[in-house]
């Protein structure tokens, strides 16, 4: 399995330090958030909003490096627009990932 990294981040903030803070602080605060309602609307069985934030949480797995995640991610948000929850576990497991990650940043 693949890691969170700040690549992305170091490259798109180069030496602003303030400016790289300020993008880490953006995820830090947005991703638990994100998480939360798709926990909510997955179990819920909202299939439609899972997948809009299935999509809105590509974004950070995308700026956190995560590529091959990314394109899991992308599978089961399509997955979910059939009402297909295939991908399910794999997705929630880079979620976690990606959670214990935000702690030691």
């Amino acid at each position: 399995m693949e890691h969170p990294n700040l690549s992305y981040i170091n490259q798109l903030s180069g030496d602003d330090k303030v400016f790289k803070n300020k993008l880490i602080g953006v995820v830090k605060l947005e991703f638990p958030q994100e998480k939360a309602i798709y926990v909510k609307n997955i179990s819920l069985n909202n299939y439609k909003e899972a997948a809009e934030n299935v999509h809105k949480l590509k974004h950070k797995i995308s700026i956190l490096g995560l590529e091959k995640s990314y394109a899991v991610a992308d599978d089961y948000e399509n997955n979910l627009l059939e009402q297909n929850t295939s991908g399910k576990l794999e997705f929630e497991s880079i979620l976690q990932t990606i959670t214990d990650y935000l702690t030691t940043i």
